[in-house]
């Protein structure tokens, strides 16, 4: 038959793709064991008929073992000056995130080999997490590849399908590797929190072989069925929050937590990069269009309500589009765009900033709460009524929060007559504490102390300070326990208006994340019993009752109490 197709001038289709497969595998520089492995496949497939369904699996089997990268690193750039501006070209802020990532290159430059880190970027939606881990392969010059695992919950998106099966694939990871072209990228696994599970397997559990630095190196796929060495990529993984994520999994990660941006930092962000990138993807020029500062404080404030910036980037290119609209009708339009002009471009404003009470009350103080688009004021209220000592919490309040309420009630009942409080006020009275606004929910124990506060002016009648807002957790001997996010709770009070601010003495270490105009600007407080916290909160002294012998209390009326 040979003697015959070369006669008749055909060429040996089979015969040359053979050829070429085991120059490709040779040019691939695979493992030794991965070589053998393709040369044994190529001898079967030589064998095969060349139409057969077999031959196909075979040849695509062959196809997938040579376009993986084996060998072929791309050169890193172990710059750290160059990587500093390259970070901050990108992103403005997140100075503790650089500062670990200039901490990685610099171990990089010292040691050839270093065992790897898997590092988590948890933070809330539009803090720039997916953005970051493009610059870090940018600074690093290495290729970058992401992979979502959000909705994913086939254990056979990350190691692939067996052979055996028809139409299979490699998994997720070797495909992305394909794509990488080298061994070395960085790989981000976005939304690694998102994943979820069914009766098809646990794909989180095959993510535990992927990211252990001690076992990557010879990571198995189902499908290529050979050892695949993972340890020269950098992998990072994005979540929004932490919980979902398995425990055994969380473990392997070096988890850095970005918190939203504070107000300034996203002035600065649209100042520096979104009003340039809105103009330009509108067609517009600086001939037509500029911000000031205020007006983009004032979208940020009344118009956004995030820990990110995605929102406020959505509005600037509002305003640019109407604008835009009037600059296709006179192509001569300026516009200066001011606090005014927001309104007008943008309509009625959706949020309303929160400011500070207007005048010292009795029965109403100031507390700081952290939210996921960062802090507020939180603004407690009591009220007295005649009744039987019931005490009444409403405001949507969650479990922990109401117990810190009973503790906080507890405490004043503990020492009323220190507090100038009548003892036995419980008999004749109800309390209703509310903290406004209704339909948010509410909850944790930092409102420990705002409650006492405001419960104590109430009783004994003595206003609260409109200047100063508290937080802070209270046990029932009067101590001031320490709390969480406080830097978003400080630059909400200095936002709102509050020139002084009591917080737990444990939290002291908190504060060097605090930006030094801001807490030059503010009276800090640290404190560590309740006493310290009436001292400043109120506005005029409490006068102790003389004391009492205790009366003997009827049992009938105490069970009428209860």
């Amino acid at each position: 038959m040979k003697a015959i197709q070369k006669e008749l001038g055909r060429k040996d289709e089979k015969g040359n793709e053979v050829e070429d497969l085991k120059k490709k595998i040779e040019q691939a520089r695979m493992p030794k064991d991965v070589e053998e492995k393709a040369v044994q496949e190529l001898k079967r497939l030589e064998a095969m008929p060349p139409m057969s369904a077999e031959a196909t699996v075979s040849r695509n089997y062959l196809d997938w073992l040579i376009a993986v990268p084996w060998h072929k690193k791309t050169k890193e750039n172990r710059d750290l000056k160059n990587a500093d501006v390259v970070l901050n070209e990108d992103h403005y802020g997140l100075e503790k995130i650089k500062d670990r990532i200039l901490e990685f290159l610099a171990v990089r430059a010292l040691v050839k080999k270093p065992k790897a880190t898997i590092l988590t970027f948890v933070g809330p939606p539009g803090v720039g997490k997916t953005s970051l881990a493009k610059s870090i392969a940018r600074a690093m010059n290495r290729k970058f590849v992401r992979l979502s695992l959000g909705g994913v919950r086939d254990e056979a998106e990350i190691r692939g399908h067996r052979r055996t099966y028809i139409g299979a694939f490699p998994g997720q990871i070797i495909q992305m590797m394909k794509k990488a072209t080298s061994l070395n990228p960085v790989f981000l696994l976005d939304e690694v929190d998102k994943m979820s599970m069914d009766f098809r397997g646990d794909p989180s559990a095959a993510l535990l072989e992927v990211l252990d630095p001690e076992q990557n190196s010879a990571f198995l796929d189902h499908y290529l069925d050979v050892e695949y060495d993972l340890s020269n990529v950098m992998f990072i993984c994005t979540a929004n929050v932490l919980h979902t994520i398995p425990q055994a999994l969380r473990d392997r990660m070096e988890v850095l937590q970005l918190a939203g941006y504070t107000e300034q930092e996203k002035i600065e962000i649209a100042k520096r990069f979104l009003v340039g990138k809105a103009v330009e993807g509108t067609g517009l020029t600086e001939k037509n269009i500029t911000f000031t500062d205020e007006a983009v404080q004032n979208v940020i404030q009344r118009y956004t309500r995030e820990a990110g910036v995605r929102n406020l980037e959505r509005e600037i290119n509002s305003i640019c589009r109407k604008v835009a609209r009037k600059v296709v009708a006179d192509p001569s339009t300026f516009e200066a765009i001011t606090e005014e002009k927001v309104t007008e471009y943008l309509g009625v404003p959706r949020y309303r900033p929160s400011v500070a009470e207007e005048r010292n009350e009795i029965g109403v103080a100031t507390g700081l709460a952290w939210t996921e688009v960062g802090g507020e004021i939180l603004v407690t209220e009591c009220t007295l009524m005649p009744g039987r000592g019931r005490l009444m919490l409403t405001g949507k309040l969650g479990d922990v929060m109401q117990e810190s309420a009973q503790a906080a009630m507890s405490f004043v009942r503990g020492r009323a007559e220190e507090f100038g409080i009548q003892k036995d006020f419980n008999r004749k009275l109800d309390v209703h504490v509310h903290i406004p606004e209704g339909a948010i929910p509410k909850d944790g124990p930092s409102a420990g102390i705002t409650l006492a506060t405001a419960l104590i002016s109430a009783l004994a009648h003595v206003p609260t300070r409109r200047d100063v807002a508290m937080t802070g957790e209270i046990t029932l001997r009067g101590k001031v326990l320490p709390i969480g996010g406080v830097k978003e709770k400080v630059l909400a009070a200095h936002r709102a208006g509050i020139t002084t601010i009591i917080m737990p003495k444990d939290n002291e270490k908190d504060l060097a994340d605090i930006p030094k105009n801001v807490l030059d600007a503010l009276n800090m407080h640290l404190v560590s019993h309740m006493d310290e916290v009436l001292k400043i909160a109120l506005d005029g002294p409490l006068t102790p009752l003389a004391a009492t012998p205790d009366a003997a209390i009827d049992e009938a009326s105490d069970a009428i109490t209860h």
